[in-house]
């Protein structure tokens, strides 16, 4: 099983004990996968998933919240062979009219809402009401991507304005959730790591928030090795290119005469530097008479350097 389907396994699972929580989350999987038919002269209410967890919870929140009861039905999917989508389906005049009536979708008049996408704001007034149709919402559309190949999350939505309700939701417990379109469709997603674990932990995923967690500890870990590895081989190169340019003016100082007549400390040092071509800085300074430290060895060595300027050394001819 995917990831994502693990994550979904997970939040089927999730108990829910209130029945303003069930009502929210059963509005959002509506939403998410369901829709409204009219069929002589009737209503119908049709819940169509490819994850049969999802189907399961669908009936199991009518039960649990309306006292409704749905068969779910497997059936071949139309999008893909050798696949299987399972679908509930309410067609009792009264079942239909309970649940839209529970969700708000029809008023006391018999009159059906407009925009039947949105969830209507009553269901949504509590904290764990907006936590329960996040939850919902991503049971019926949404997916996450595998974090150890990469870190991204969405729910895919039919309209702006069911996006836009989302984006807000989300925003509630400070996620920053972005919206973009894609092939028709809004999709509503997050991309960091820190994000998609709030997340999880909004909507109730707290085994799948632990293994994303233990993912991104190793990945910064790697990450982090990988830059000490880089700063070393830098410093290391840095280093070699160093000796490398002070040997060569070392050579060329003494190639024309000139470092016999330098101080006897640029002599040392020089001497020094020849000797132990790979030695570093606080190597050379330890071998000094009297001893130095870093600095005066580094000032030494750029005194040679200098001098070796001076008198035309890396001067083209």
């Amino acid at each position: 099983m995917s990831f994502s389907g693990e994550v979904k396994k997970e939040l089927a699972a999730v108990e829910i004990r209130s029945r303003h929580c069930q009502l929210a989350e059963l509005a959002a999987i509506l939403s998410g996968s369901g829709c409204i038919k009219g069929h002589g002269g009737q209503l119908h209410i049709l819940l169509v998933t490819e994850n049969e967890q999802v189907a399961k919870r669908y009936v199991q929140l009518l039960q649990q919240a309306g006292d409704i009861t749905a068969a779910v039905k497997q059936v071949p999917c139309v999008q893909q062979k050798n696949k299987a989508s399972y679908v509930a389906e309410l067609t009792a005049e009264e079942s239909v009219e309970k649940l839209l009536l529970l969700l708000k979708i029809m008023r006391k008049d018999g009159r059906i809402r407009e925009n039947m996408t949105l969830a209507d704001g009553l269901l949504l007034q509590k904290s764990c009401c907006k936590r329960a149709f996040l939850r919902g919402a991503f049971l019926a559309a949404g997916s996450i991507s595998n974090p150890k190949k990469s870190y991204h999350f969405e729910i895919v939505c039919s309209e702006a304005c069911k996006a836009a309700q989302l984006q807000e939701l989300f925003g509630a417990f400070g996620l920053d959730a972005k919206v973009i379109t894609r092939k028709n469709h809004e999709i509503v997603y997050l991309k960091e790591g820190a994000q998609i674990v709030d997340a999880l932990n909004v909507m109730g995923a707290h085994l799948a928030l632990m293994d994303l967690e233990n993912v991104r500890i190793l990945k910064e870990m790697r990450n982090d090795i990988n830059r000490r590895v880089n700063c070393e081989t830098a410093n290391i190169h840095k280093t070699v290119s160093a000796a490398y340019r002070q040997q060569e003016a070392i050579r060329f100082l003494n190639s024309c005469g000139a470092l016999a007549g330098l101080p006897r400390q640029l002599q040392e040092i020089a001497r020094l530097r020849m000797e132990y071509p790979d030695a570093a800085i606080r190597e050379l300074g330890a071998l000094c008479s009297p001893p130095i430290g870093k600095s005066g060895v580094n000032h030494r060595l750029r005194r040679l350097e200098e001098t070796a300027t001076e008198l035309g050394y890396g001067k083209k001819e």
